[in-house]
């Protein structure tokens, strides 16, 4: 896959598991407000580190439990 459609499945996923995506420049944030007792956030991803942790997150399930 290249770049720009790993960086779209990315935001796709993210979208589904009700996360928001920042970008600058080639670092990505995560932030996730729906349905957690407190914000989680994830910030200075790589596009590699982003998607293992929207993967790893959906494993535990929408909710992380």
């Amino acid at each position: 896959m290249q770049p720009d459609e790993r960086e779209a499945h990315l935001r796709g996923l993210a979208e589904r598991l009700e996360f928001e995506v920042e970008k600058t420049g080639n670092r990505f944030s995560l932030t996730r407000t729906s349905d957690v007792s407190r914000p989680v956030r994830e910030e200075g991803l790589t596009l590699e580190r982003a998607e293992e942790f929207l993967n790893s997150w959906k494993l535990r399930g929408a909710h992380g439990g």
